[in-house]
């Protein structure tokens, strides 16, 4: 399983929509993923890291988008990260 994080806040548009992109990306993909949405408000920390740059999305802790993803694009990496967990990367 493919573990996305989504650094977000409530009420941020960019967020929702990001987060509608991944969900429609992995269904149509078909790939086995889930997505844990972090709400960065109230962390000092998160929101230093984060707080200009939400939406963000990572994957194995390595940042894949900020701001917006396209669904082309989110497909196309949940395509090369399935191929790579398959062949033990």
């Amino acid at each position: 399983m493919i573990q996305l994080t989504l650094y977000s806040r409530p009420g941020c548009h960019l967020c929702e929509d990001m987060r509608a992109v991944v969900d429609r990306a992995i269904r149509a993909t078909r790939t086995p993923a889930a997505i844990d949405e972090i709400d960065i408000s109230g962390d000092a920390d998160l929101e230093a890291r984060y707080g200009t740059e939400i939406p963000v999305l990572m994957v194995d802790g390595k940042k894949v988008a900020k701001y917006r993803i396209t669904e082309l694009e989110a497909r196309r990496m949940l395509i090369a990260r399935a191929k790579g967990a398959e062949k033990g990367g």
